[in-house]
């Protein structure tokens, strides 16, 4: 069998697109420079494919900041704000992304949100009813003929125009129908234009696919198809879906011309029951996808062997591709950089790089590699703690209820917090300078010992409160100068975990995180955080949040343990962090925030599937972290660019006492979700967007305050940013922060 991988890690083996796109951004090297790295980045991808022997590799999978965006440059789905800036291709794209505060004028970045059920995020595109949707771009041609110079007849990955307009928002009064036509006539110019480059083969990524689709979707999908495969010519077109199955399209997919299609057999729990229930059709190739590209645990042949017999009963053998479930774009590049890892545990795990020899020999059926890999599942050291398992199954129902109810906490709080209308807070990281790592790694690296390590830290924990109170903030936090990262930190004080070097994962434009990964039964070792926050509260006398990461959140930004369920090792850590609750509690901190940004990361697709298998779980481990709490102590919990919009009475049921959210670059539409549901949780939308270096003026915070107040009660609402500012510079930081200040003032007035 022949081998296909579906989208290759881009941001470098070392980060080296990561390091060059900050220095073009803060001006140290040109455009010209940038464009280099890029290139030898690309380079790297198809060499290392090529070495490996993948047969279907792909090109233009490569981003300088998000794929879907390059698709909206592409095609010309560019709002007017940024062409009238005046820049050139490149800053109008990143001013898109990122917003842009300069000579040419100010404009925030477009929406970012997460890609489907992953903790990779992309930029919304946002389409006008003026909007001219044609070719405009040269991008997948260039970096195909930039494949062939190299001797590789690539794959053209695209992302598909059905998914790309499902994803749009449509600011006007057309809808993604509207522009159907357009956008095919516009797919058609650049097929022609790849042919005509030599392209033999072209993948159309389609992940919406697998959800649930109506019959205008399916009509959508088809009309848009049927225009293309009438002129695709030469080319061979593989439909490539991923991150589940596509129960509700199967028959039109299989139906279409298609030369192959990419189907996902790690996530789609209904994949192999579709081909076996209707066949799979001769003459097409099916590329099937049973190497997982989200996790990191080495591949069962045995299993996946299974799979594919059963599959070679409806496609023959000549007609079957072995290949990655999703793009290897959310693991990392390569066990090589892990120096430290004792080879028994890096036998167990698989990188993208790893996972380019599973394919080959999952395909080739070498006998070896198969009696060497079923030696790995029959063992696994220091996985197992029978406390730990004891501690979950006696779990009682009423663990997961606080008392007394949300309406009787609500006015106690009050009355003790005294807090003014409107208060204002942040979510909880501050800037993490060169000297706050510094410190960090010199600890790490024992050049330094723990009391100067500790006394850098309580100095600078010092300076942000005395900053805080400065600008005026009602609600302090301690700055989080002591944490690498809101999970790695919490993993590197549980029992259970596994770290790494170098595993760097992308999560959005360039900025990278490092998944801890779960390796056994999880515990709390000793207490985390309460020292710092301790410390914190006696340096001031107005309220500290105690800040925590909630155990949805994070399970979700690890890698997660495959041999049990994701609810058991969710139920393992929310009761390590109901500890840390309880210890923060009992020495003072009447304000506790648990972070579950990543609450909705591992939401089914399949709104079918989200109380069964995720939300009837998922949101009694969040309460049973803080049920054993008294009245007094107010719970803030915060989430983060994805859209909650469809689960708001699910995070209601919570119980938390506040919940902020990120809105700004959403434009606050979660409001008319909370409105219509009756939230009855304490609130805070975003009123900035921290991901972009621009500073919002006061009048721009207003004027989002006063669009929130129109939709939630006056004595519900915080004023906070939309996410931490731990990536922000200092002054940037400083300046917002005092406008978001004086913007609530206003509005108080």
């Amino acid at each position: 069998m022949i081998t296909s991988v579906i989208g290759f890690p881009r941001i470098g083996k070392d980060r080296e697109l990561k390091f060059a796109s900050e220095k073009f951004f803060a001006g140290k090297i040109n455009e010209a420079e940038l464009q280099e790295t890029g290139r030898m980045q690309r380079e790297f991808s198809l060499k290392t494919q090529k070495a490996a022997g993948i047969d279907l590799i792909p090109c233009n999978d490569f981003s300088f900041y998000d794929n879907v965006l390059d698709t909206a440059f592409l095609f010309n789905a560019v709002p007017q704000r940024y062409k009238d800036l005046n820049l050139s291709v490149l800053d109008t794209y990143f001013a898109a992304a990122r917003g842009y505060q300069g000579a040419n004028g100010n404009v925030k970045a477009l929406a970012m949100k997460k890609w489907f059920n992953t903790n990779y995020h992309y930029i919304v595109p946002e389409i006008e009813d003026d909007a001219v949707i044609e070719l405009k771009g040269t991008k997948p041609v260039d970096e195909f003929k930039e494949a062939k110079a190299l001797g590789i007849d690539a794959k053209v990955d695209l992302i598909g125009p059905f998914t790309f307009l499902k994803l749009a928002r449509f600011t006007g009064s057309k809808k993604a129908s509207d522009f159907a036509e357009a956008l095919t006539d516009a797919y058609i110019k650049l097929l022609e234009k790849l042919t005509a480059e030599g392209a033999s083969k072209v993948q159309f990524d389609e992940p919406y696919l697998v959800r649930d689709l109506g019959s205008s979707d399916i009509a959508l999908f088809e009309e848009i198809y049927k225009g293309i495969l009438s002129k695709k010519g030469s080319l061979s077109v593989l439909l490539q879906t991923y991150f589940g199955d596509i129960r509700d399209v199967y028959g039109n997919v299989t139906s279409l011309d298609f030369d192959a299609v990419g189907i996902d057999f790690v996530e789609g729990r209904k994949s192999l029951e579709l081909i076996k229930e209707n066949g799979f059709p001769k003459g097409k190739i099916l590329v099937a996808g049973v190497v997982n590209g989200k996790n990191i645990w080495r591949n069962n042949y045995a299993k996946t062997k299974g799979i594919l017999d059963e599959l070679k009963n409806f496609v023959s053998e000549s007609s079957l591709v072995v290949g990655t479930s999703c793009s290897l774009l959310h693991v990392p590049y390569t066990l090589e950089s892990e120096t430290k890892l004792p080879e028994s545990y890096k036998a167990h795990f698989s990188f993208a790089i790893e996972k380019l020899a599973e394919l080959s020999e999952i395909a080739s059926g070498n006998e070896d590699a198969f009696k060497k890999n079923a030696e790995l599942f029959t063992s696994r050291p220091d996985v197992l703690d029978q406390a730990v398992k004891d501690r979950v199954s006696s779990i009682k129902e009423e663990d997961y209820t606080r008392l007394p109810a949300f309406e009787e906490r609500e006015k106690i709080q009050k009355e003790l917090l005294k807090l003014p209308l409107f208060p204002t807070t942040t979510i909880g990281s501050f800037p993490q300078t060169e000297d706050v790592r510094k410190n960090r790694k010199d600890f790490k690296n024992g050049t330094i010992t723990e009391e100067q390590y500790v006394a850098f830290n309580e100095n600078k924990i010092r300076e942000c409160i005395k900053q805080q109170e400065d600008i005026g903030l009602d609600v302090i936090v301690h700055g989080e100068f002591e944490r690498n990262d809101m999970v790695e930190y919490f993993g590197e004080h549980l029992s259970g975990y596994v770290f790494t070097e170098k595993a760097w994962v992308l999560s959005y434009g360039t900025r990278c995180v490092k998944p801890p990964i779960i390796w056994g039964d999880v515990s709390r070792k000793e207490p985390i955080t309460v020292k710092w926050s301790v410390f914190a509260q006696s340096c001031t006398d107005k309220p500290v949040k105690g800040m925590l990461t909630g155990p949805v959140t994070i399970l979700n930004w690890s890698f997660p343990r495959e041999d049990i369920s994701l609810q058991e090792s969710t139920l393992q850590i929310a009761l390590a962090i109901r500890d840390e609750v309880l210890d923060l509690e009992k020495n003072g901190i009447g304000i506790i925030q648990i972070d579950e940004a990543a609450l909705r990361e591992k939401l089914p697709l399949r709104k079918s599937d989200w109380y069964s298998e995720y939300l009837d779980w998922a949101i009694p481990a969040f309460r049973l972290v803080h049920s054993g709490v008294a009245a007094k102590t107010q719970i803030h919990t915060h989430m983060c660019y994805s859209e909650f919009t469809d689960i708001i009475p699910a995070i209601d049921s919570m119980d938390a006492d506040v919940i902020t959210f990120e809105a700004s670059r959403s434009d606050l539409l979660i409001l008319d979700a909370l409105k219509d549901n009756n939230f009855k949780t304490e609130v805070g939308p975003g009123v900035y967007d921290i991901h972009s270096p621009r500073v919002p003026s006061v009048d721009e915070i207003v004027a989002a305050l006063t669009k929130i107040r129109a939709k939630t009660e006056d004595s519900k609402l915080w004023v906070n940013p939309d996410c931490g500012l731990k990536t922000r510079g200092v002054t940037e930081t400083d300046a917002s922060l005092r406008n978001l200040v004086a913007a609530a003032k206003i509005i108080r007035g």
